[in-house]
């Protein structure tokens, strides 16, 4: 008896065994079979079943990677990112091929379940189709109004400068760490864009919610994120960074909806003070029209998108450009000697004066073609088929501009790995812009901000040179390293400031 069960448990045993290893199969064959490269699809690495090349790329250093793997499989390559499949495009020429000549034909962002959960597709920056276009063109408006039209944010952002100046100078020339300060004045630049004020860089809310900004943006460009895309119903059920990103993102919505709890109960339509005004003023406008995108939801996710988008980049630009004045004390003598000669010590830079100071603008643009600040744009997504160096692109592939391999381009670039302002100076001189200069992008999809980026930039940078003098603390050494996340920002550090 005891031989008859134990033949039947070896029985059953082997049949759960033989299970198991049809199911694995299975699976694995499924895989290979729905996830083969299409006909002169670009080539690229080879995947690991299921999670692809999830793990074939470091997400701390991906640009760096995928210029690597450029060398190896072409400007134009692919991955597979779980059941993705993502085309990168390599080179100048590439993404000007990409991104303008074809650009209508990769002008929509994919579906990215992680933003989804965020946004539900109300957002400014990852929608499609009418609700992107007719929020773009309202966006793009009112920003022109407020940087270039009636009410110019020049004086805002000199203003905000007076106050940041003011905390930089209470350090006495002593170390501290720049990065909440720097956070908090580019931010209020656009508070004042999007909610008619500024916040004092003592408010304890509103300088929690600038540590969230730098947190949220780190976790979304680590692995985490796209563990999340790749496989969505398990991630939302798992524990992990990708969580207190939603957290995040998720107070930062409650913080802009009181804020517009407080517009509606006091505005004037016929005297618009910010973007929520304009914003709420469409609303009423627009009600009952199918075809309208304005509702409060929309406008929550749009703020959103301009206060986190606004304030990282730039912040962030403004570092780095700090540090490279530690690091290269003789460029920074020779912008405050240029802007003594041009401005002077007492009086405040104004954007006229950007075209009298060819050296200045030279070393801006330089800080942010080396400084690389998105180092991958954002995510495209074909929406017809295309030829793209010499391959065949389908309908719905992902696209990934590595806006790197233009800024460090060896044919576009003399020295493409050296901080070296003459990159945007000619024999006499004169500041002159390069065509492979594309920090913000290209296309339709380009950074809709560039124009306030820039101004914020010069006034900022042109005040603080005007004003003030880097440097590192006694024996230490600039670290020129980055922190990885959806942009690339400079590592925590200490800098010394002495008024000038």
């Amino acid at each position: 008896m005891d031989s008859f069960f134990s033949l039947i448990g070896s029985y059953i045993n082997w049949d759960v065994k033989s299970l198991l290893v049809f199911v694995a199969v299975f699976i694995l064959t499924a895989d290979f079979i729905k996830n083969r490269r299409p006909a002169n699809f670009p080539p690229g690495p080879w995947q690991l079943p299921i999670v692809g090349n999830i793990f074939t790329v470091n997400h701390n250093k991906a640009h760096e990677n995928l210029m690597q793997l450029a060398t190896t499989y072409g400007d134009v390559f692919s991955l597979r990112m779980g059941q993705t499949w993502v085309v990168v495009l390599n080179t100048f020429e590439i993404l000007k091929e990409g991104l303008v000549t074809q650009g209508d034909s990769v002008i929509d962002r994919p579906y990215l379940p992680l933003q989804e959960d965020v946004s539900h597709g109300r957002d400014l920056i990852f929608s499609n189709g009418h609700l992107w276009k007719q929020q773009r063109r309202f966006a793009l408006s009112t920003l022109r109004y407020f940087g270039f039209g009636k009410k110019s944010l020049e004086p805002v952002i000199l203003d905000e400068f007076t106050h940041c100046a003011k905390v930089f100078r209470s350090y006495e020339g002593n170390p501290f760490n720049p990065l909440v300060i720097m956070n908090n004045a580019i931010s209020n630049v656009i508070c004042s864009l999007v909610f008619g004020h500024r916040f004092e860089y003592n408010d304890e809310k509103f300088t929690r919610l600038m540590k969230f900004f730098d947190e949220g943006v780190h976790i979304q460009g680590s692995i985490w994120e796209q563990l999340y895309n790749s496989f969505p119903l398990l991630m939302r059920r798992l524990p992990g960074p990708h969580q207190r990103v939603l957290h995040i993102w998720g107070e930062t919505k409650k913080f802009i909806g009181e804020e517009v709890k407080v517009h509606k109960l006091n505005i004037d339509s016929s005297n618009p003070r910010d973007y929520i005004d304009f914003f709420l003023n469409e609303i009423l406008m627009n009600k009952g029209q199918s075809d309208s995108t304005f509702d409060e939801q929309t406008l929550i996710m749009c703020v959103l998108d301009l206060f986190v988008a606004g304030t990282e980049t730039t912040s962030s630009t403004m570092r780095w450009a700090f540090l490279y004045m530690t690091k290269y004390p003789e460029v920074q003598e020779k912008v405050q000697a240029e802007i003594d000669r041009v401005i002077g010590q007492s009086i405040q830079p104004t954007m006229e004066d950007r075209a009298n100071l060819p050296y200045t603008s030279a070393v801006i643009h330089e800080i942010q073609r080396i400084g690389n600040i998105v180092p991958l744009s954002l995510p495209h997504m074909t929406n017809k088929e295309l030829q793209l160096g010499g391959y065949t692109v389908p309908k719905g592939v992902m696209v990934i501009p590595n806006l790197t391999s233009a800024l460090f381009d060896k044919t576009e670039w003399e020295t493409p790995f050296t901080f070296n302002p003459g990159h945007f100076l000619n024999k006499e001189g004169k500041f002159v812009k390069r065509a492979a200069f594309i920090p913000f992008s290209a296309g339709k999809r380009m950074c809709l901000g560039e124009n306030l980026a820039r101004m914020e930039l010069f006034l900022f940078f042109t005040s603080f040179m005007q004003h003030f003098t880097f440097s590192m603390p006694a024996g230490v050494k600039p670290v020129m390293d980055y922190r990885s996340g959806i942009t690339l920002a400079p590592r925590l550090c200490e800098i010394c400031v002495t008024s000038r």
